[in-house]
């Protein structure tokens, strides 16, 4: 439940909303809605194609302010320096591929572009394309730029795109970017340690077929993985969640969730995440074998001893170490049985981690299912960190800290 200071988090805040030709621009009139009725002050300036998709006039009838279209406009020209100093902030929403690639070149060929330019508050922008374009090398690096620049991205959502096909690209929805702008300037205070930087999370289990009604998993629920995402993103970084078949999830506006089901699933979403992360944690319990042939059928009862063929599933963490960059922080996990600390290390050593979280199924409290954890913590360095038995958030919060003063080391 949003507590009462959050509800006025954007009482008299000046947002400057930047509309771009997409179809997500429809729901830009949610924005400004739901960004007047918490009483921040609202103006929108649009690209001429954007009011091919909403028109000036419903934007300039929910915000109470003109809405300018075009640089030759009267007064428009003086106006985007004035409109780039008036704001608090800066949201673009939607950020078309077309206008992320003006933004990361410099261009100025419209007046959106022009206060984008001449804007000296802190600018946020929500993507929205089709699953294609979201992935295309050009726009990875178009987006990698603008996050260099200290612009701050909105991550995706997941779902029907106007294609008409499922997958990435989505623009976030208007409460999710709200809750967002939200803790940004419950934030503004003072910078977070983490801005600026791309982190993936692996989180839950995964299962592997049988056939179509059984299968091989585990008894991870992702609660350590999920609370590992939503720590990394309250410290500022925008974090991709590739999220294991659980029924619990997040809500954080600072967390693009990719749900997966096989082990071979969670290694292609992480591997074309990896480039460009800053900072990965694999909280995940991957299978390490799978069935060699899934059924198409259901195995009937037969004979009283039945043998399933099994292989092994690609190592995801030692393809990372191996690939490494020399600026990317790699942090394993390791649940162990037995001779927790010597696995743990040779783990740590042998897949070439920055740092790795060891608990023990041994400790009451700690593994599968719980609300809390007792983990040790041992990084690249040789130093060893034990922690009591805490709820899983605070651990969270213990291995998120041990991650920014590594990377400070």
């Amino acid at each position: 439940m949003m507590s009462m200071d959050n509800t006025k988090m954007l009482q008299g805040k000046k947002i400057l909303l930047g509309v771009t030709g997409s179809i997500a621009a429809y729901k830009a009139a949610t924005i400004v809605r739901l960004l007047v009725k918490e009483g921040a002050q609202v103006k929108v300036v649009m690209t001429p194609a954007a009011a091919d998709f909403i028109t000036p006039l419903t934007l300039a009838t929910l915000s109470k302010n003109e809405v300018p279209l075009n640089i030759s406009d009267h007064n428009s020209w003086n106006n985007h320096v004035e409109l780039g100093r008036w704001a608090d902030v800066m949201l673009i929403a939607p950020a078309s591929a077309n206008t992320i690639s003006k933004m990361a070149q410099g261009a100025c060929d419209n007046l959106l572009m022009a206060v984008y330019l001449s804007a000296v508050c802190p600018v946020i922008f929500a993507p929205a394309m089709d699953e294609d374009m979201w992935h295309h090398p050009a726009t990875r690096r178009n987006v990698q730029d603008l996050i260099s620049y200290g612009n701050i991205q909105i991550p995706v959502d997941s779902g029907e795109l106007a294609s008409g096909l499922i997958g990435e690209g989505r623009m976030a929805e208007p409460e999710k970017i709200v809750a967002f702008l939200r803790r940004h300037f419950s934030t503004v205070g003072g910078p977070k340690p983490l801005a600026g930087k791309l982190a993936v999370v692996t989180a839950g289990p995964t299962i592997e077929h049988i056939d179509p009604v059984r299968y091989i998993s585990n008894h991870s629920s992702g609660k350590m993985g999920i609370a590992i995402a939503e720590s990394l993103a309250d410290a500022g970084a925008q974090v991709k969640l590739v999220l294991g078949p659980t029924n619990l999830g997040t809500h954080h506006a600072g967390i693009e969730t990719i749900h997966i089901q096989t082990a071979e699933e969670m290694f292609h979403a992480v591997i074309a995440a990896y480039p460009l992360s800053d900072i990965v944690v694999a909280a995940a319990a991957v299978a390490d074998y799978r069935p060699v042939h899934a059924a198409d059928k259901k195995i009937k009862k037969g004979e009283d001893q039945l043998s399933i063929a099994l292989e092994k599933t690609h190592d995801i963490l030692r393809t990372l170490g191996n690939n490494k960059g020399p600026q990317q922080m790699l942090v394993g996990f390791s649940l162990e049985t037995n001779n927790e600390k010597e696995y743990a290390l040779k783990k740590l050593r042998e897949k070439h981690l920055d740092m790795i979280v060891m608990n023990s199924l041994a400790d009451a409290g700690a593994g599968f299912n719980y609300d809390t954890n007792k983990v040790t913590l041992f990084d690249r360095k040789g130093r060893e960190r034990s922690l009591p038995l805490k709820s899983k958030q605070e651990v969270a919060k213990d291995i998120v800290s041990a991650i920014i003063e590594l990377q400070h080391a």
